[in-house]
């Protein structure tokens, strides 16, 4: 499954960004700490530049403890880089922590009495509406389950030596590694009307059957784990008796049921992926890119060789 979908506010936004980027002090960078390398965006890197990051490792509350303080640790290894778990059940914690780290990050505008301009951004559906809220202690930024709510710029004054620019939740144009994609519509980064959920459920059990098999099998009270992700998601759907006419399974409500149980952190506290696994996948993107960068260089050569040699004919 490879997500193909940029809509044009998003490529509107991207410009506007980088338009803004030169006059901002920080950079703010919600994460779903379910699935940080997934839904960290390589468009915010190549905007910030050296400007120092904040990465909020948001939805720490759905994810797997041990997992996401090693992501802190590997996040924090990049240059000018501070990652945080947060959740925005706790939302004095945010109001506090959050400022207190952009003035140690920025210090020279603190000292001077001038406001740190920071700018958020993220993903669609990470939460970064509902963290601009909280940290302005009114309702500012529209919320929703739905992704891509954010449709324009704003700028808000928090009034404590902070101003915060907002973003719309930008997707790069295409996602080259097709585990991400996988993983941003299990969570739901991806509008459920934009993904197949029988395929994207699949990839979800069988992750799950081999890294979460106890919380599989204590949810949905299997005595055993079946031998496939397919055995799975039907004795999912056989449990809840999503069932079609005949005792067939209704694979598509099993699927339902799969992944919005992950999203509400039903299952239990877990992690799609791990900085070990993230470190192999980038490797082996960077190594298909390379190889369609040179096919494509090779076929522009033969191409060219095709025009002089017609050229030298006629």
């Amino acid at each position: 499954m490879a997500i193909q979908w940029y809509p044009g506010h998003m490529h509107k936004a991207r410009k506007e960004i980088a338009e803004a980027m030169p006059q901002v002090d920080l950079v703010i960078e919600v994460l779903d700490a379910r699935i940080p390398y997934s839904s960290e965006n390589p468009t915010v890197t190549q905007l910030r530049g050296d400007k120092p990051c904040i990465k909020l490792l948001n939805k720490c509350d759905l994810a797997d403890p041990e997992v996401t303080a090693r992501w802190i640790e590997f996040l924090e290894q990049e240059q000018g880089v501070k990652a945080m778990a947060i959740t925005t059940l706790q939302p004095g914690m945010l109001k506090t922590s959050i400022p207190d780290l952009c003035r140690k990050l920025v210090p020279s505008r603190d000292k001077v009495e001038k406001d740190i301009r920071t700018m958020i951004m993220g993903i669609p559906n990470v939460g970064k509406s509902t963290i601009i809220n909280t940290l302005a202690g009114r309702v500012i930024a529209k919320t929703g389950n739905e992704p891509a709510v954010t449709k324009a710029q704003q700028r808000i004054n928090l009034k404590n030596g902070i101003v915060l620019s907002d973003t719309p939740g930008i997707l790069w144009p295409k996602v080259d590694n097709e585990a991400s994609s996988y993983r941003l519509a299990v969570t739901g980064a991806i509008k459920d009307t934009a993904m197949e959920y029988e395929d994207v459920a699949l990839f979800a059990a069988g992750y799950l059957r081999q890294a979460y098999p106890e919380a599989v099998m204590a949810r949905y009270k299997l005595d055993e784990m079946p031998a496939d992700d397919m055995g799975l998601l039907e004795a999912i759907g056989r449990k809840r008796g999503a069932l079609r006419p005949g005792g067939h399974i209704d694979l598509h409500k099993a699927s339902e049921l799969l992944l919005h149980e992950f999203r509400s952190g039903k299952i239990g506290l877990l992690s799609l992926e791990t900085p070990e696994m993230a470190k192999a996948e980038q490797a082996e993107v960077e190594r298909i890119l390379a190889e369609k960068a040179a096919r494509e260089k090779e076929r522009k050569e033969a191409e060219k060789l095709k025009r002089s040699g017609k050229r030298i004919q006629n």
